[in-house]
């Protein structure tokens, strides 16, 4: 290849990618949900959760696991105010129990990156 053809090659390359990188750096402007299986047995679903973006209080019925997709620290608040922390490596994953009832929670990434989480939650005991 001809030195200029392979120099504007290169240069094409590197300007894609880095368009690439800034809309996936961009996309995520809020906290998402998306879900990605569901059945009678297990739901799954992705959440991105970005930095001091508290997700609403919610109540988990079923044990999960957590799997990181972007690792990070996630604190779990209860609404008192009580905080309880996690700390989440990327691609590790991590079992959290059900909720006792009538109890809420919030997540709140601590860190200041955004985290993405695969979270399996199983729909049946055993």
């Amino acid at each position: 290849m001809k030195p200029l053809i392979r120099a504007a090659v290169l240069v094409t390359a590197a300007l894609s990618t880095s368009v690439v990188i800034s809309q996936i750096e961009n996309k995520t402007t809020q906290t998402q949900r998306t879900p990605q299986f569901d059945n009678d047995a297990v739901k799954v679903w992705k959440t991105v959760v970005l930095p001091n973006q508290p997700l609403a209080m919610h109540h988990h019925d079923h044990p999960r696991v957590i799997i990181a997709l972007t690792g990070g620290t996630m604190n779990i608040v209860d609404p008192s105010g009580a905080i309880e922390t996690h700390h989440w490596e990327t691609g590790k994953a991590y079992w959290l129990p059900a909720m006792p009832p009538n109890t809420l929670h919030s997540d709140v990434n601590a860190g200041d990156k955004p985290m993405e989480v695969m979270v399996v939650e199983l729909e049946k005991e055993k």
